[in-house]
């Protein structure tokens, strides 16, 4: 089983894959818990540039792609052929949201990563709005980013919600305490 966690900065999502993982793990199954960008060489030049000055668009959505192509080859896949529930915390969807937000085609972006990367079984999208979002990315000491402006961040999370009607994408309420968005991923994910 391949599962994705996407939405907003703000929205939980690296907690409730941990808690997914958990969850899948006591049920006696195998997951490899994972993100994007990974801590591959692209991945790392890509988190460097979000704190040390951002890359040129184009050249940030190119590493984004190779860092995928690598993850996919060395993990995604080979995971998913042992039989291994794989959840990733974000994944081609938030290079859609981010980039399509300063001017990127969403659905070129899809389709140039589609051709090559496995489309998850479940899409979590963790919905909240923009306001409760930024008072959490406020509330946890980070550094801000420049996608973490309201403007940014509602085009981003217009982004995501444009793809609610795919049978695979599954819209939670991010605002509910952390165990009911649990819950009901977990639910889903049955």
């Amino acid at each position: 089983m391949f599962i994705v966690i996407e939405g907003i900065d703000g929205t939980g999502k690296s907690t409730q894959a941990r808690l997914l993982a958990e969850w899948f793990r006591e049920q006696g199954r195998e997951v490899v818990l994972d993100f994007e960008p990974t801590r591959g060489p692209h991945g790392m030049k890509l988190r460097e540039s979000f704190t040390g000055g951002r890359l040129a668009p184009e050249e940030e959505l190119a590493l984004f792609v190779a860092d995928r192509e690598e993850h996919v080859a060395q993990v995604i896949a080979p995971s998913l052929a042992a039989g291994k529930v794989v959840i990733l915390d974000r994944y081609y969807f938030s290079n859609m949201a981010y980039q399509g937000a300063i001017g990127f085609d969403p659905q070129e972006i899809r389709d140039r990563n589609e051709a090559f990367a496995p489309v998850p079984d479940i899409l979590f999208i963790l919905d909240l709005d923009t306001d409760t979002a930024l008072a959490r990315i406020g509330g946890r000491g980070d550094e801000t980013n420049e996608f973490e402006k309201r403007e940014d961040l509602e085009r981003c999370r217009g982004i995501f919600l444009s793809l609610k009607d795919e049978p695979f994408v599954r819209v939670i309420d991010a605002s509910k305490p952390m165990d009911e968005v649990q819950e009901q991923m977990r639910a889903e994910a049955s």
